[in-house]
């Protein structure tokens, strides 16, 4: 084997980026950093495995890709539309099921375990700072990419994807799209108040009756002074941001 050959495997095999070497570590559970590099992650199964045949989902795996299409939503079902948008805007790692075991090492409770009982991954501290950066978006990379037929130079392509003239459709769902466009409207601050934060401000702390908005004031000095009249403190001009990332808590 020439030299150039020889090289070029090698750079093949360990030039990879950091990004990948770290994001190939992190699908196949295994440590990416430190003496124990190579290895699989620990794991604590608590539950006993499912057999395979008590699944009860419409999921497919084929050449290492799982398709599951158990959840649809049609075009009109703007709830479900918002449940998976919400879904997939969720942060990858939940600070609540965080905890440091006695050894010093980083302890994550899943959420759903897993068929074979796995319900908790431990990682070494420096290893857990490895998956996180592997859940980094690579700069200048399409974030959505579709394989196989659903690629978008393959030869099927527009046998499986909708291709239908928008103008079919405007007979056909024209009650629909009037009534969407209804629900489109723009939301009210109060409204976005209680969508993402749970605060209703129409109803009253005190009483629980019905509220009326009478207006907005933003002015602070106007602020203030409804404030003091009330015989509130008013807040100070000092704002206390809470910590972005709480330390684990200690689990015996």
């Amino acid at each position: 084997m020439s030299e150039k050959k020889r090289l070029a495997g090698k750079n093949h095999h360990y030039g990879c980026p950091i990004e990948a070497a770290h994001q190939g570590h992190s699908v196949q559970y295994r440590i990416a950093v430190g003496q124990n590099t190579g290895k699989k992650v620990f794991v604590l199964s608590t539950l006993p495995s499912l057999p395979e045949d008590t699944r009860g989902e419409i999921l497919g795996k084929v050449a290492g890709f799982s398709l599951h299409a158990g959840v649809v939503a049609k075009a009109h079902e703007r709830s479900k539309l918002e449940r998976l948008c919400r879904y997939i805007s969720r942060p990858a790692v939940s600070e609540q099921r965080l905890s440091l075991t006695e050894a010093g090492n980083i302890r994550y409770e899943l959420k759903t375990p897993y068929r074979n009982g796995t319900t908790h991954l431990v990682f070494e501290p420096l290893d857990f700072i490895s998956k996180l950066a592997a859940l980094v978006p690579i700069p200048r990379v399409n974030l959505t990419r579709y394989h196989g037929i659903f690629a978008p130079h393959h030869a099927y392509r527009a046998e499986v994807v909708n291709m239908t003239d928008d103008n079919d459709q405007t007979n056909i769902q024209a009650e629909d799209v009037k009534h969407e466009a209804a629900k489109r409207a723009r939301m009210t601050w109060g409204e976005r108040l209680k969508r993402v934060f749970d605060i209703d401000i129409k109803v009253c702390e005190a009483c629980g009756g019905a509220v009326k908005i009478i207006a907005c004031i933003e002015d602070r000095i106007v602020i203030n002074q409804i404030l003091s009249h009330l015989q509130l403190a008013p807040q100070s001009n000092q704002v206390s941001l809470p910590m972005n990332h709480a330390p684990p808590t200690l689990v015996m």
